[in-house]
């Protein structure tokens, strides 16, 4: 069986993040406590602190050092695999399978905390609340947040890959035909591509990359949050 493209994308995201935090751990270690943070530690930190508080304000500062991590390695991976198109890679948030299985894994957390706070009667009652004849829909509704996280990021992802697809063909295109006016004939340098193409990059890799990651992890946090009862967070 053939392997797709994309697991090698996948393995490459993995290690270099592995070394970052490698990285950013050790540096942390290291770091004078009383100084002022600096070089890599300062953005890692600020982030760091940023999710923490997200977290917290959602599943409680009881639960915060639980799910804390799991959000940390979520935001990173989601958002470098986004933006990995800017280095001429295809983003593995493109595919599918990749966004299906991330949503299947905050799908899964959320019923073990649902297990957890609410317990497991309580877990199979819900599906006949408040009438048990709604238990067809209530099926369906515990499932369905699979299908609609993975397709949001997996749709917007994947369309801005196809936009810049076909902007690159446009630009080569037009590329050729400037060149032809000039004398030049056959398929020229595409000079026109870095010159329209950063801008749109900026856009459809950076900041609806980033979006994305924000969108699918806040989803993250408010679905846990909900299983989480208001005494104990």
């Amino acid at each position: 069986m053939k392997l797709q493209s994309d697991v090698f994308l996948i393995l490459l995201v993995t290690i270099i993040m592995v070394i970052a935090m490698l990285i950013i751990a050790h540096k942390l270690n290291h770091a004078e406590p009383l100084q002022k943070p600096k070089g890599i530690i300062l953005p890692a930190l600020i982030g760091i602190e940023k999710i923490h508080a997200d977290v917290v304000e959602n599943v409680g500062p009881k639960n915060a050092e639980l799910f804390t991590p799991y959000i940390i390695i979520l935001s990173v991976y989601i958002f470098f695999s986004n933006i990995l198109s800017l280095f001429g890679l295809s983003s593995p948030t493109a595919n599918w399978s990749v966004t299906l299985t991330l949503a299947i894994i905050t799908w899964t957390i959320t019923q073990i905390a649902s297990f957890k706070y609410s317990g497991v009667k309580a877990w199979f009652h819900s599906f006949i609340e408040p009438i048990p004849v709604l238990l067809p829909i209530n099926i369906l509704g515990k499932f369905t947040s699979i299908i609609s996280m993975s397709l949001r990021l997996f749709g917007n992802i994947l369309c801005g890959s196809i936009i810049m697809s076909l902007v690159y063909s446009l630009t080569q295109w037009l590329s050729n035909l400037i060149a032809g006016w000039l004398g030049a004939g056959g398929v020229v340098f595409n000079f026109l591509g870095p010159i329209i193409a950063p801008v749109l990059h900026a856009y459809f890799d950076v900041f609806a990359g980033f979006i994305q990651t924000l969108v699918f992890v806040t989803l993250t946090l408010v679905f846990v949050g909900v299983e989480v009862p208001d005494e104990i967070k």
